[in-house]
């Protein structure tokens, strides 16, 4: 045996025995826990189950029927099996009856058309058109036209607004060849 083996658990030597057999002979030792933490978890996986099976088919403790069933309900769910061949083989004929489209003759590489591309335009932009505020006229503002700072008037008119520019948009629309 190599240095070291006779302080490791049991479990931990068949962990290695395993990894030994398979060819692997370089590999890190926390390889160990790690399977036996899978390994550990997945016991008490089957067995929690079997219980269940156990009590729901009211026996009073687990047998090889239980834990059976167990592993096979974890079997079930945990891995998922290839269709048959038949069905594969099936589902290809259906497909290739289908014809390939005719490619049209000419230089260069052959492109979908446009409207099948993903680089192609499938949106177009609208901006809201802006009402500019209505200002209204007051009788104070027809008669003074010219306002004087210096004037001992208090002006009683709503202050004066600052027109915003309206923004121009154009629609997009699709360039036809």
């Amino acid at each position: 045996m190599a240095e070291g083996d006779e302080e490791m658990p049991r479990d931990a030597k068949i962990v290695k025995s395993l990894l030994k057999s398979m060819g692997v002979e370089d590999y890190e030792p926390r390889v160990i826990h790690q399977f036996l933490e899978l390994w550990y978890r997945y016991v008490v996986d089957v067995l929690t189950d079997a219980q269940v099976y156990s009590e729901h088919a009211g026996k009073a403790a687990i047998d090889t029927d239980d834990v059976k069933l167990a592993v096979q309900s974890k079997v079930n769910f945990s891995f998922s099996q290839p269709p048959p061949r038949e069905v594969l083989l099936e589902l290809a004929r259906n497909r290739n009856k289908v014809p390939l489209p005719k490619t049209a003759p000419g230089p260069g590489v052959p492109l979908p058309p446009e409207q099948d591309t993903l680089i192609s335009s499938n949106y177009q932009l609208a901006f809201p058109k802006r009402q500019l505020p209505q200002v209204e006229e007051t009788d104070e503002d027809e008669e003074m036209p010219d306002q004087n700072p210096s004037s001992q008037e208090p002006s009683t008119g709503a202050p004066q607004q600052q027109q915003t520019p309206q923004r121009v948009s154009f629609p997009l629309t699709k360039l036809t060849k």
